[in-house]
């Protein structure tokens, strides 16, 4: 029989082992870290890997998330999220909280909890240190330059307000690396960014004061409130113990707009107004824009490649031998690598070499030229292999006809070859501009604005990803269907129906 001792004993120790637990659990989920979403391919200063050791991060959002961390006495770790995706990302539960310079506006507020702000930041305006076309924002804006500026951005909506030609870019490097090679009048972008690579670099001048004050803001979802208010308190701490503006002296990215913010208590301190209406009409207006530029880019390229596409086929099938090897070097090394390597080296590294070669701006070709060129490169060595697969398909004995009856073999090729050989490749031809259409959308990688990109940054802004897809989907439509029926009618006519 087990005594009354026993009992408590057992009581006691389970009772222990309990508590020991609950503490333990507790602890646990005190110390779970917060994972942080953010982009370190958008640059300086606000996040970036260190030169020094690419396994880590550095920059002024990194050392304020540090600071945080032990203001709200809980760990705060990155994790890499594209910058156009942190809004998903964080309402998926990917992440617990977006901290990437993002804006607060309208409609981000009515998918995210944003916290008190944590920086104030305007736009500045940078052009090349030789320009003297405009010396002010004001001269700037009637004279309508092309302009490059990061998507999804304030600096963007800026552009697009004021109806300005606009290439929107990835990172924070690449339109000041197109404003000094010429392809940009000027780039608009947040100050940081700005003080970053435009301010030290003897190439490039601030234009006029800042304009257009915003804020900066941790986004966190709307059920995490509790969350959102110690974030808060420790923003708060951050500011009245004089840390933040520490961080920012750092960084160099101080300056007395940011003595606003100990007055600030949350994001409607600083914005009263509603989002913006959603307009189909306005939509269907930016997407018919950059259709446009699709079909630019398309029809430019295909012409590109079936005269670059013939011109191979022909000297693989007819050249001397030199030039054969030379058909087939081009054919493979232009169908083996990725079309989005080609825009890259093309766009960003032949203007290197050539300045390198002392050269200087000689060939700095726009955007939309190199997507052009790029693409024409790539679908010449499909187009060469579907012209040379027809040419060979067309029967011997027409040539022996032809010959028998004093044709040359040019004119023969001319007359009796190339027409039927067109009947064959007309297809497999049509099937390759479809596929083109939706291909131009890699060219957005070299800050082309075609349909694909559009539809990107009207979606994420305002998080519509059904009603503008559907819309965008209808241009494709629009633009592809009639391309097969006129294929179809062509090869009806020509005696070879489907």
């Amino acid at each position: 029989m087990i005594s009354s001792f026993s009992v408590r004993l057992c009581v006691l120790r389970a009772s222990v082992v309990l508590l020991l637990a609950l503490v333990a659990i507790g602890a646990a989920t005190a110390a779970e870290p917060l994972k942080w979403g953010a982009d370190a391919e958008g640059g300086a200063p606000y996040i970036f890997l260190d030169p020094e050791d690419v396994s880590k991060t550095k920059g002024f959002e990194v050392d304020l998330a540090a600071a945080l961390s032990k203001a709200i006495d809980r760990p705060i770790e990155f994790q890499q999220y594209p910058y156009d995706g942190l809004i998903s990302g964080l309402n998926r539960g990917d992440i617990d909280l977006a901290m990437n310079g993002l804006e607060i506006t309208p409609d981000r507020l009515e998918h995210v909890r944003f916290s008190r702000p944590y920086y104030v930041y305007t736009l500045q305006l940078t052009a090349r240190a030789d320009e003297t076309r405009f010396q002010t924002v004001d001269d700037w804006l009637k004279l309508k330059l092309p302009v490059g500026t990061l998507s999804e951005t304030a600096a963007s909506r800026y552009c697009e307000k004021n109806g300005l030609p606009l290439s929107t870019y990835d990172g924070q490097v690449e339109p000041y690396q197109d404003l000094a090679l010429g392809r940009l009048d000027a780039v608009l972008a947040d100050l940081p960014a700005a003080v970053a690579y435009a301010r030290s670099n003897p190439a490039l001048k601030f234009i006029g004061d800042p304009i257009e004050p915003g804020y900066y803001a941790i986004a966190l979802r709307p059920k995490d409130e509790e969350l959102a208010k110690t974030i808060d308190a420790g923003l708060d701490s951050l500011i009245a113990s004089g840390e933040l503006r520490r961080i920012y002296e750092k960084w160099g990215i101080w300056n007395a707009d940011q003595e606003g913010l100990q007055a600030a208590r949350s994001a409607d301190d600083f914005l009263k107004q509603s989002a913006a209406g959603f307009s189909m009409a306005n939509v269907f207006s930016s997407l018919g824009k950059a259709a446009i530029v699709t079909i630019q880019i398309s029809v430019c390229s295909m012409c590109l490649a079936m005269l670059l596409g013939l011109t191979i086929a022909i000297c693989r099938l007819y050249g001397p031998m030199p030039i054969r090897v030379f058909a087939v070097v081009w054919v493979e090394f232009f169908r083996g690598i990725p079309v989005l390597l080609l825009l890259y080296v093309l766009y960003f590294g032949l203007p290197t070499i050539l300045q390198a070669l002392g050269l200087g701006m000689t060939f700095a070709p726009s955007n939309i030229v190199v997507a052009i060129i790029a693409f024409g490169l790539n679908y010449s060595a499909y187009e060469a292999e579907i012209y040379r697969a027809g040419i060979t398909a067309v029967p011997q004995g027409q040539w022996e006809a032809a010959a028998s009856l004093g044709m040359s073999k040019k004119l023969t090729f001319k007359r009796i070859i190339l027409p039927q050989a067109t009947r064959i490749i007309l297809p497999p031809v049509t099937n390759d501009f479809v596929a083109l259409f939706k291909d131009t959308s890699v060219a957005s990688a070299i800050a082309v604005v075609e349909l694909t990109k559009q539809y990107q940054m009207l979606a994420k802004s305002s998080l519509r990803y059904m009603e503008i897809g559907l819309a965008t989907a209808i241009l494709y439509l629009v633009m592809s269907i009639p391309l097969g029926y006129l294929a179809r009618r062509l090869e009806a006519r020509w005696g070879k129906s489907l």
